[in-house]
């Protein structure tokens, strides 16, 4: 009997924890911070809802808002590609971004000068007005 409470708690959590996954919501506006270079970066993220779709946008201090290309969230993970533009060049960058309650943390990669370049960011969700 042991046993098969055992089995059925283990499944329960099991259950539990990939549900949690499933449940994992991009809509907002974070705040990210990351450090390319050895300079410390800031970009804010937009995610809404299309229908039954995501997009979104990004954007820098020195660069206003970016449509955000291939939104998806899987697995608790949104991914995405974005167009940074640099010194008159266009950089695409893609995001894989695992989020966890109200904070992302995960990677971006770019190619730069014939060299790729992966870069940790970490973002927080902004609080909504009541």
């Amino acid at each position: 009997m042991k046993t098969i409470l055992s089995a059925a708690l283990v499944i329960g959590l099991c259950g539990f924890a990939g549900a949690q996954g499933d449940k994992a919501d991009p809509v907002g506006t974070w705040k990210c911070e990351y450090e390319i270079g050895g300079q410390k970066r800031t970009s804010t993220l937009t995610i809404k809802k299309d229908g039954d779709k995501l997009a979104g946008t990004m954007s820098w201090p020195d660069q206003k808002e970016t449509k955000l290309k291939d939104v998806k969230l899987k697995d608790g993970d949104l991914s995405f590609s974005a167009v940074r533009v640099l010194m008159d060049k266009k950089i695409p960058v893609e995001y894989k971004l695992p989020i966890n309650g109200d904070k992302l943390k995960g990677k971006g990669a770019s190619e730069f000068g014939g060299k790729k370049q992966e870069f940790d960011i970490d973002g927080k969700r902004e609080k909504k007005d009541k």
